[in-house]
């Protein structure tokens, strides 16, 4: 078996002693440092040359740390009813994955997001490493298989849930029938409806 198989292997059996011990490791170090890191090598280097990752320049690879769960409202000071305090139960209708490469874009506003994947957990955090690839890098333009990231059309993909984790939130994983309402766009969508009652 080669390298990758074993690393492939590693990472598919999340319930191991192993698994557990090491992850358990690399979150309380991870939980220490800031919420945006750039890093040198993939933590799954299976995973990573799978999404596009190459070493190379022009490529950068960042860990991204995104608190689970919905969001937090601020409890009204007064004036409602104990059902109409509207504290919980606020879900965004983002993955947290989507949410972690719009956060790595924001920080790196001169690459675009290739692709993303979970690298861990805790009991209050989700981490994931983004595959960020510079714009105009002439080393990225030469690139045969990296230089469509560079025509104007693709600029800001991760904001309008082009990458795979903003389409899989989007629901167009889904395919067929049930599937009428989700394509080009949720909005597209209830306003071709709209036209047609007019």
């Amino acid at each position: 078996m080669g390298v990758y198989k074993y690393i492939k292997e590693f990472w598919a059996n999340k319930s191991s002693e192993i698994f557990q011990r090491i992850m358990k490791e690399r979150t309380i170090e991870w939980r220490r440092q800031p919420a945006v890191v750039r890093i040198e090598r993939p933590t799954n280097l299976w995973s990573a040359r799978s999404l596009g990752w190459k070493p190379k320049q022009g490529i950068i690879l960042v860990r991204v740390r995104v608190r689970k769960g919905g969001q937090r409202k601020p409890r009204p000071r007064s004036g409602r009813k104990t059902r109409s305090l509207g504290i919980i139960g606020h879900t965004v209708g983002k993955s947290l994955q989507w949410i972690a490469e719009e956060r790595a874009a924001r920080k790196y506003p001169n690459c675009e997001v290739l692709n993303s994947y979970w690298v861990g957990e805790d009991g209050q955090y989700k981490y994931f490493e983004v595959i960020l690839v510079e714009r105009d890098s002439p080393v990225i333009k030469r690139d045969s298989q990296l230089s469509w990231i560079s025509r104007p059309v693709h600029k800001g993909r991760v904001f309008r849930g082009l990458t795979s984790a903003g389409k899989k939130s989007r629901g167009l994983r889904n395919k067929g029938k049930g599937a009428e309402k989700i394509r080009p766009s949720r909005r597209a969508a209830i306003k071709r409806k709209a036209k047609k009652k007019k």
